[in-house]
């Protein structure tokens, strides 16, 4: 009987010990999933940090390509003004050296035409 009393202790014993390592198990399982729902959480947190981060340099960016802009788009009609003036100054110019030499003026340009053609014609063949 004696035997038979210890192995019933040694089965009550196991399964208690079953039964605590289950509870044990369960125990850690929460944790654990509380540890990661805790990581989660930091790492959304880390996320949204980084975004916003990111939206504000983007912005910074966005803000310096449009000074860029407006500053070439003010040089440019600077350029554009300056090429225009120097252009009609040039065309006075022509226009007044033909008014005054019509005849050496046609001369000139008869004479360029007959090079450009002679240079043109030669590239054809």
């Amino acid at each position: 009987m004696a035997t038979s009393k210890a192995r019933e202790d040694i089965k009550n014993d196991l399964n208690a010990l079953k039964e605590d390592l289950k509870i044990g198990a369960r125990e850690e399982a929460a944790r654990l999933k509380a540890k990661a729902a805790e990581a989660e959480a930091r790492l959304r947190e880390k996320a949204a940090e980084a975004d916003a981060r990111i939206r504000e340099g983007t912005e910074v960016l966005r803000e310096q390509a449009r000074d860029y802009y407006d500053q070439a788009r003010v040089r440019t009609r600077e350029y554009y003004d300056d090429a225009a003036e120097r252009f009609d100054e040039a065309q006075r110019y022509v226009t007044e050296r033909v008014q005054e030499r019509p005849i050496q003026s046609t001369a000139i340009a008869l004479g360029i035409g007959v090079v450009l053609g002679l240079l043109l014609a030669g590239r054809r063949r």
